[in-house]
């Protein structure tokens, strides 16, 4: 059963293109889980991820702050340090009121705190001193210090409250001297952040959101892509269509081109969830936890320029994903045996973005931006922090390009071959 001959000079019909990509949307529109995970779920995960988890990170470290610790205590201490380790302080702007700890005596230290009678004791090793400049005690602090509960907790109000004793002692000790507190600091350092104002709004987290783009373009793209090719051959429609007057090479531009279009409206949603995020971290960045949320999730923003580069990019890496895809699952017998074809592919995503964290440790020539995928992930990321450049967009967007060129004459080959399509 073969579909008709081809010559090289003839050119693809747009109309018969056409044909071929609606027949794939509507079984794709068809499909209700599709659905979902094209539309609910960008809008729904994108937020969770990049507001949800900074904000509960916020209120975690806000619960620490005010709820009182105990602490036990081993010999004696001063009484104003007794005082200040005790003491409740007012709610400051935008964050939660500071509760004290209370001190409870016990006997072993080490296993006070293993069992969990306390979350931290403190030991007077030497006799802390009362007044800076008669020698320096010594307080041993046991804690799990490798625990974030106990670092925002019992330890971190410790610290705070020492630091402040000492500081305390010194400025005494120095006016009876006669002299000021610019004394200790005769130098002083203000730090002025020069990043770009979108990069400072992007946050700590931006190098998820190229991860979660791109994630989200493969899996609206998967869809479509394999019911369209494995799933057809599967089901005994592909040997129909490719005996239909269709040219091989219409019926694969068609099946790319509905592929591209999912992914696309995927990826339309995903960006819409970022930006409904940032809203949301910036009128929640003056609550309780919220400057932790805006700190580390941050805000997408986009002006013309950068959301023109955002499209291109994300236009070729949409039509990149869609081509591996075809190319990739045509040679499946089934649909389940495409889906551990196509599995896979989203290492070529998680791992490259992960190592975006580090992004700025990392010295990027050029020629970086031209690989297929991640020249992409390098430029979106740049576009988050406001920072990309025509001649970065244009090497990623050709990157992306050439590689889809490549993966669509495979798949072109591959759909000429009567082997492959008729194997199962």
């Amino acid at each position: 059963m073969r579909g008709q001959a081809e010559r090289p000079s003839e050119t693809l019909r747009p109309r018969m293109v056409w044909r071929v990509a609606r027949r794939d949307l509507l079984a794709t529109v068809r499909d209700r889980r599709t659905l979902t995970s094209t539309i609910l779920v960008p809008l729904l995960i994108i937020p969770l991820l990049t507001m949800g988890m900074p904000l509960l990170m916020g209120g975690l470290l806000g619960q620490q702050a005010s709820a009182r610790q105990k602490v036990g205590v081993v010999g004696a201490l001063p009484a104003s340090l007794t005082q200040a380790l005790t003491r409740d302080e007012p709610q400051a702007r935008g964050q939660s009121a500071r509760s004290g700890v209370e001190l409870v005596p016990v006997g072993d230290p080490m296993k006070a705190v293993q069992s969990g009678q306390v979350d931290a004791v403190v030991v007077a090793a030497s006799p802390p001193p009362t007044r800076a400049g008669n020698g320096q005690g010594e307080l041993r602090v046991y804690a799990k210090l490798g625990n974030y509960k106990t670092q925002a907790g019992a330890f971190g109000k410790i610290q705070d409250t020492v630091d402040a004793y000492n500081h305390a002692l010194t400025l005494s000790r120095l006016k009876s001297l006669g002299l000021g507190e610019n004394v200790l600091t005769p130098l002083r350092l203000t730090p002025v952040d020069a990043s770009l104002p979108q990069e400072q709004k992007s946050g700590q987290l931006a190098f998820l959101i190229p991860m979660l783009m791109l994630q989200f373009i493969l899996s609206g793209a998967m869809a479509t892509a394999l019911d369209g090719t494995a799933g057809e051959k599967e089901r005994g429609t592909l040997e129909s269509l490719l005996v239909s007057p269709v040219r091989r090479s219409e019926v694969v531009a068609g099946k790319l081109l509905a592929t591209t279009l999912t992914a696309l409206i995927t990826a339309g949603f995903s960006l819409l969830g970022f930006l409904l995020a940032g809203l949301a971290s910036a009128g929640l960045s003056h609550g309780a936890g919220g400057a932790a949320a805006q700190a580390l999730g941050g805000q997408l923003t986009l002006t013309p320029t950068t959301f023109l580069a955002l499209l291109l990019m994300v236009l070729s890496a949409a039509l990149l994903i869609s081509g591996l895809l075809i190319a990739l699952s045509i040679y499946a017998r089934s649909y389940k045996e495409a889906q551990t074809y196509v599995t896979p592919l989203s290492l070529l995503i998680v791992f490259p973005a992960v190592a975006l964290q580090f992004a700025d440790f990392l010295k990027l020539s050029d020629a970086v931006y031209l690989t297929p995928l991640f020249g992409s992930m390098i430029g979106i990321l740049d576009t988050v922090k406001g920072s990309i450049t025509v001649g970065h967009t244009l090497s990623a967007v050709a990157g992306n390009l050439l590689g889809a060129l490549l993966c669509g004459w495979l798949a072109l080959k591959s759909f000429g071959r009567e082997e492959v399509i008729f194997r199962n």
